[in-house]
């Protein structure tokens, strides 16, 4: 039987509903559960106890009366630190914002909380949600509760870490860079990237607190147990803010299938523009073969009419083109130095990070086309395929790096050192797109180590890809707690 910090959001939700467990105390077991172990973790890192405690009793004094919260009545959560929540301090990871407490959460946030979600502490990011690893000079380093050595990804990387440590129902992500992804590939949990401007981001940090703009390719997306969790917080979040909501609303199509004999799958697991970890393709392998197995109809040689190097050149010019709009002038100054000494053809890391962060509104104009050409080509290909089954990273979790300067940054795959900003290649496709793709468990390498398989969908069929990674978590097994939490 699983135990009850290991449950899903949904599992937990209908024992306090049943009266199997009341919001007071679940919310003092995983409190308790904080205290006790997050010391090796260091993932919850501002922490909300007493006020946590006193809604639960107030949420089990309504359920008493035969009220209702919501769907997520008394439930504790813990919520990624980039996003603003109301009486919490809200630093984005960021010094500058260490004694920041706001006076309403961020859009996505509120919305978990009128559910009748509760919300315990916040969870650890990178320096302005900017790595795929998680430390900062506020809280420190967090670590993978499958390999305290390790990272357990980022931005997100505090959210996935207190999912697999048993220290939440669900948590609250965000991703331009796999940064929802990556951390539920790497600590063994489900996670959905949903399709771009679907979920409001007010209040997400960065920008700084008050800002209303919402930058491109961003998105806000739920982390959890079970790929029933990603459907329900998606569906409570998602929906116009503000500036829309007078006018449109959001009808998101069913999923396209229900079940295996339904769906056809394309499978994009190898490529030689970013090989992956030989046991790692092997575990994803094995899974889409088991989802053919089941009578998914899965083809293991289509491609849409782009290259992976291709689509990933659009990706790092745009993204860091966004994330250069940020940055002082200093920097920008020293990219478009740089910029000169790289020859005309040069596709590295360093000569498209100065490209992207370097483009005026005239050559990112010509980049947006490139990528409507793309999006195009994705819509071709989704008229014969439902989804596309691809690596999250090209590896499993990997040791604490933080060398400062990311270009000197190095991970080992397969015996061979590659460059760190590889990592972003296999989150690219889907961001640059305004895809929606999830992300479920697929299995643990012989070093101890989790694996998740990525789930690509077509534009606005969220719940084509949540229910894809719902049929690995039948067929498979979904989460599994990693072994002493």
């Amino acid at each position: 039987m699983t135990e009850l910090h290991f449950r899903s959001a949904s599992d937990l939700g209908r024992m306090i509903r049943r009266g199997e467990i009341s919001s007071a105390e679940l919310t003092g077991h995983f409190i308790g559960r904080i205290e006790k172990l997050d010391g090796k973790t260091n993932a919850v890192v501002a922490r909300d106890f007493d006020r946590a405690m006193s809604l639960a009793k107030k949420a089990d004094e309504a359920q008493a009366r035969g009220q209702s919260l919501g769907a997520l009545h008394g439930l504790p959560f813990t919520i990624k630190d980039a996003y603003e929540v109301e009486g919490i301090v809200s630093t984005g990871g960021a010094p500058v914002w260490k004694d920041h407490v706001p006076t309403r959460s961020a859009t996505a946030i509120e919305r978990l909380q009128r559910a009748g979600a509760i919300v315990m502490g916040k969870t650890n990011v990178p320096y302005l949600s900017g790595d795929l690893q998680t430390y900062n000079d506020v809280y420190g380093t967090t670590n993978n509760p499958w390999a305290l050595d390790c990272g357990p990804g980022g931005s997100s990387g505090g959210s996935a870490a207190s999912l697999a440590a048993g220290f939440t129902a669900a948590e609250y992500g965000s991703d331009i860079g796999g940064s929802i992804r990556t951390p539920a590939h790497l600590c063994g949990v489900f996670g959905h990237k949903p399709s771009f401007g679907i979920v409001p981001k007010r209040g997400h940090l960065s920008p700084p607190p008050g800002s209303l703009s919402e930058g491109d390719l961003s998105v806000a997306g739920p982390l959890a147990r079970s790929a029933e969790d990603l459907k329900l917080l998606l569906s409570l979040t998602a929906g116009p803010d503000w500036a829309d909501a007078a006018g449109w609303k959001l009808d998101l199509p069913p999923a396209r299938a229900r079940t295996p004999r339904e769906l056809r799958a394309a499978v994009w697991i190898d490529d030689e523009f970013c090989d992956i970890d030989r046991e790692s393709a092997d575990l994803l392998r094995n899974a889409a073969k088991a989802l053919q197995d089941a009578g998914a109809n899965v083809d293991w040689n289509a491609r849409p009419d782009f290259t992976l190097a291709e689509i990933t050149e659009c990706y790092l010019i745009l993204l860091h083109s966004q994330i250069g709009a940020g940055m002082p002038q200093s920097i920008r100054d020293h990219w478009a130095e740089m910029k000169k000494g790289f020859a005309p053809n040069d596709k590295s890391h360093a000569a498209l990070q100065a490209i992207g962060g370097t483009l005026s509104l005239a050559e990112r104009a010509v980049w947006k086309e490139v990528q409507a050409q793309l999006r195009w080509k994705w819509h071709n290909f989704f008229k014969s395929y439902d989804v596309v089954l691809s690596p999250v990273l090209m590896r499993p979790a990997f040791e604490h790096n933080h060398q400062s300067n990311w270009h000197k940054r190095e991970l080992e795959v397969n015996g061979v050192m590659r460059p760190y900003m590889d990592v972003l290649i296999w989150a690219g496709p889907a961001v640059v797109s305004y895809l929606p793709a999830s992300v479920a468990p697929v299995g643990v390498t012989s070093a101890g180590k989790p694996v998740g398989i990525q789930i690509i969908g077509p534009h606005l069929e969220d719940y084509t890809t949540i229910e894809v990674a719902g049929m690995f978590e039948e067929i498979l097994g979904g989460f599994t707690p990693p072994n002493g939490w």
